[in-house]
């Protein structure tokens, strides 16, 4: 766990950014992500595994998605859930994993093809 408790502090100093932008995030400011993330930190350090909400945060289109995304750093945002995966292991659920891969196989950029349309 020390690893996530590493890569939690990581994301708390991109959280704490100035030029962050919350308006699309569930939190209400820096202060409000900062209290939650600082909490689930907490639990983490205390009971040893992964609280559901924290991979609620770190969920495609969760809040530090929605908060990366709109403030500029999207992309570190994905190499920052993918370490979060990496960290969280068994503990973190199924379908966080799930949602990050895409529908279709990443050898071809097209997606499979879709079954024909009923007839009419």
């Amino acid at each position: 766990m020390a690893a996530l408790v590493d890569l939690l502090g990581e994301v708390r100093a991109w959280l704490a950014r100035p030029d962050n932008d919350f308006s699309w995030s569930s939190f209400l400011d820096a202060d409000a992500a900062l209290v939650e993330l600082d909490g689930l930190t907490t639990l983490v350090r205390a009971e040893g595994r992964v609280p559901f909400a924290l991979s609620v945060l770190f969920a495609p289109t969760g809040p530090i998605q929605e908060v990366a995304l709109s403030s500029g750093w999207g992309d570190e945002f994905l190499t920052l859930a993918a370490r979060f995966d990496a960290a969280a292991g068994e503990d973190s659920p199924a379908w966080v994993a799930r949602c990050r891969r895409p529908p279709y196989s990443a050898v071809s950029a097209e997606p499979p093809p879709r079954s024909p349309a009923p007839p009419s």
